[in-house]
This record gives C-alpha cells, structure tokens and sequence, in this order.
C-alpha cells in the first residue's frame, strides 16, 4: 500500500557526514547527560511504597500534595489513577541495611500518610499498599539491563544471518544510538524512570530494527537490480521507495502513542513519551544513520551477488546431438 510514489531518487547520501555529525553530538550529549545527571529512577528500581486511596469524590491532586508537604512527608507522588476518585501515592524510602527496619519505615511512613489524608478528607481510604525493597529494585535493575543486552545480541544474530553482518552491525549501532538519547531526554529533564519506560525503550528497539530491515532488504534488491549504480545511488533508492511506508506505518503509531500520552494520564504518559522521543529518533537512525554506516563498513555489491558471478565465471555445456 502506498499513499505516493517518488520516481527520482532523493540524495539523502550526498548529506550521510552532515547528518552523522548531528547524530554523533546528539549522541554525547546524551552520554554526558546521563553522567552528569543519573536517571530519575523509580520506586520499582530504588525501593519504597506505593498506595492506592480512594475517596468518594473526585480527588484534587495539588490539595493533596499540599496536605502531604505540610506533614513533612518529603518526595511524596501523588497521580490520579483509574477513576477521578483514585490516587496512586509513590513513596520513596531511602535504603537501609537491615530489610526489617526498612519495611518498618515503610510502614510507619505509609500510615502518617493516611493520617494526614483522612485530616483533611475523612472519606480517604487505603485500598493497596505494596512495598518494594532495596534488593527486589537492583534485580529489576540488573534483569533490565540483562533484557537489553540479550535483545541486542538477537538483533545482531538474526540480521547477520538474514542480510549481511556489515547490516546486522550498522543497524544495532543505529539502534542503540536510539535508546541512548531516549535516555539522555530523561536524565536531562529529570523524567521517571520506571519499568513501563523501560518496556517502551525495548519497544523502541524492536520498532526501530523493523524499519532498518525494510530498508536493507530493498538496497539488497536494488544491489542486484542496479548493475551500474555507485553504493550512494543503491541506498537513496532503498530509502526513497520506502518512503511511502514509512510515513504510513510511522504516521499510525503516532496517532496511538499521541492517544495515550494525551489521555492515558499520568499513568501512561512517561510511556507515551518514551516511545514518542524513540519513533522521531528511530526514523531518523534507521534511514541517515544505518545506510551511511553499512557504507562506511564496506557493504559492496559482491556481498549480494556471489551466486550470479559464480554462474557467470563457468562454462557453458553444450550437449552433443545424439
């Protein structure tokens, strides 16, 4: 399916060092973002308690803020979550060595909340409380960054076998380029980091190799196609007969993304955003930063046409008549 289709071939190559130096900065300045200021990692990763209350009116998130900071009760999050009557309460706790007395802070911390909150609005209930250790937290920490590293090395495996491992390599370096700024945006502005953020960057991952393939498995085409095209030819044609998908299956999911980062709530919207910042990116790496690297790598037409020289270089039998 195509909305439009370009029949002269777009120069995107003719622009490959401009655009990798742009990625190259991006890139730093991300990295140094991610050292200067460590990512805002959540209850999920660090430890503390997180309570569902429920009032019998709609709750006023700033009210309870308010009510909270007055009682001392310091890094306090309340969200809505569900209906206009529920709020989700994240409390950090700051790790302590013996787990007991961390759940006894928890405890105690947890209880002085609905204190204060049934002080101001009576109708207050607690309706969940879970509690998440220092320990459980650098597991998912540590499970996280397992996941990744495992993603990427499938990433590598199965475009090395289905392409070609100059392919397979310019894609996962692309494609961690990706994941790198989504990082560097939530270190920068100091956004949570939490599990649904860490699935929307494998997401990302996942979104992005898709669109690298595509790309590829068209250069492959035009490798064998385009006889007498130079390498930069061979690439702005993939790119620019992909184009039109592109834009169709990028342009859907945005719409989605879009529809829970405006009404998903708070719940959602860090997810939202993760995956938004990933698909501009994704685009992006997948069509001005793979191709030139794939270049760069020493990707030539001999890598795809071994079998047609072979046929070409043996002799021709010619059978005797009977």
């Amino acid at each position: 399916m195509e909305f439009f289709r370009i029949k002269k071939s777009i120069p995107f190559m003719r622009h490959a060092l401009v655009f990798n130096a742009i990625s190259f900065i991006t890139f730093l300045l991300a990295v140094f973002f991610l050292w200067y200021t460590p990512l805002h990692l959540s209850i999920e990763f660090t430890g503390g308690a997180s309570m569902e209350v429920k009032y019998d009116k709609p709750a006023n998130i700033e009210q309870i803020h308010e009510v909270l900071a007055k009682a001392g009760i310091v890094g306090a999050e309340p969200i809505k979550f569900g209906s206009a009557q529920d709020v989700l309460i994240r409390l950090p706790v700051k790790q302590m060595e013996n787990a007991e007395s961390q759940n006894a802070a928890m405890q105690k911390l947890s209880d002085a909340v609905m204190a204060a909150l049934k002080t101001a609005d009576p109708s207050a209930t607690n309706t969940k409380t879970e509690f998440v250790g220092g320990q459980v937290g650098k597991e998912l920490a540590t499970d996280g960054a397992l996941a990744l590293l495992f993603v990427c090395l499938g990433i590598v495996a199965y475009l090395a076998i289905r392409f070609e491992w100059r392919f397979a390599v310019a894609t996962i370096i692309a494609n961690l380029h990706d994941v790198v700024i989504i990082l560097g945006f939530f270190a920068f502005f100091q956004w949570e980091f939490s599990l649904p953020v860490l699935a929307a960057v494998l997401a990302v991952l996942g979104y992005s190799v898709n669109e690298s393939v595509v790309v590829f498995d068209r250069a492959r085409e035009n490798f064998r196609k385009m006889r007498k095209a130079s390498i930069e030819e061979i690439f702005d044609a993939a790119i620019t007969g992909t184009i039109s998908r592109t834009i169709i299956t990028h342009g859907t999911t945005q719409m989605m993304v879009l529809a829970m980062f405006i009404l998903g709530g708070p719940t959602l919207h860090n997810f939202a955003l993760a995956l938004t910042i990933g698909i501009c990116f994704g685009i992006y790496s997948s069509v001005l930063v793979a191709c030139p690297l794939a270049k760069y790598l020493g990707v030539s037409r001999e890598d795809f046409v071994k079998t047609d020289k072979k046929k070409e270089s043996e002799p021709e039998v010619i059978s005797a008549a009977p």
